[in-house]
């Protein structure tokens, strides 16, 4: 059976805050992963201060594996504001790449990301930080673009976006969720129960946790074996499937008016926050 690891960061990040922006190493994750029989694997960038540099190092991962490896370009909604098109042109066109990752830790989603994804039809893995409000905006707003929000909503074990999220799962059926980070295996069964393994993606945020260990959660759920195929491998395949690789005139042409104006970033609508 395939295995593909959706959520694996790779390359040196250029800052010194913690593992996550100063390097992952893919040595001892490729072992662990290799042992635990996971066959692909999605990667992109350690948080850096300039996503095309990290970009690059991890484009050259793909390229040494390309039956290996899936890339993902990393953006920063407000640091890349009005080269998000370049950035992601230069990834899908030159890099072979087939999504788009961004994070809150770095700044809220943009209409500029958005709109870029809907022109090249990229998936987005948008980790929100616990900032589940968002998802809703961009289930209505962005209806045909997919979004994948790892951790369930929440790495930090947020239970109430995790639940939270669940409805959203429910509700629209462009949002996804991979299951990496998620420590509470009971609100992983349910929100599989509720949802549908169509909607869940396994993923392990190697190399910083075990890719095995992050796999031993998808095989203790008890799917069917339809459904555990559709959670470590068919779900993310479906996705990719969309991927255009020259995005249609219409829509570059909105993607660069959205690039010009003022920035707009998605907000919690009920709190107002710096």
């Amino acid at each position: 059976m395939l295995i593909i690891d959706c959520h694996c960061h790779a390359g040196q990040g250029d800052g010194l805050t913690g593992p996550w922006d100063t390097d992952a190493p893919l040595n001892p994750y490729l072992a662990w992963a290799d042992e635990a029989g996971i066959q692909r694997t999605v990667l992109f960038a350690a948080f850096h201060s300039d996503y095309a540099v990290a970009n690059r190092q991890v484009a050259r991962l793909v390229h040494q594996q390309p039956e290996r490896f899936y890339g993902f370009a990393f953006v920063h909604a407000q640091r890349d504001r009005g080269r998000v098109l370049e950035l992601v042109a230069t990834a899908v066109q030159q890099y072979g790449f087939c999504g788009i990752k961004c994070h809150r830790f770095d700044a809220r989603i943009s209409r500029e990301i958005c709109d870029v994804a809907r022109a090249f039809r990229l998936p987005v893995l948008y980790d929100v930080v616990g900032e589940i409000a968002v998802v809703e905006l961009l289930g209505e707003q962005y209806p045909d673009v997919d979004f994948i929000i790892p951790h369930l909503g929440s790495f930090s074990d947020d239970w109430r976006a995790q639940a939270g999220l669940i409805d959203h799962l429910v509700r629209f059926p462009n949002i996804y969720t991979d299951t990496s980070g998620v420590r509470r295996f009971d609100i992983l069964q349910r929100a599989v129960a509720r949802a549908g393994a169509h909607k869940f993606l396994f993923g392990s945020d190697g190399p910083w946790l075990h890719p095995g260990v992050e796999l031993a959660k998808i095989n203790a759920l008890h799917l069917s074996p339809a459904e555990t195929r559709q959670v470590v491998a068919g779900n993310l395949l479906r996705l990719l499937e969309k991927v255009r690789q020259q995005p249609l005139p219409a829509a570059l042409q909105r993607v660069s008016v959205a690039a010009g104006e003022p920035e707009q970033e998605w907000r919690d609508p009920w709190l107002v926050r710096p």
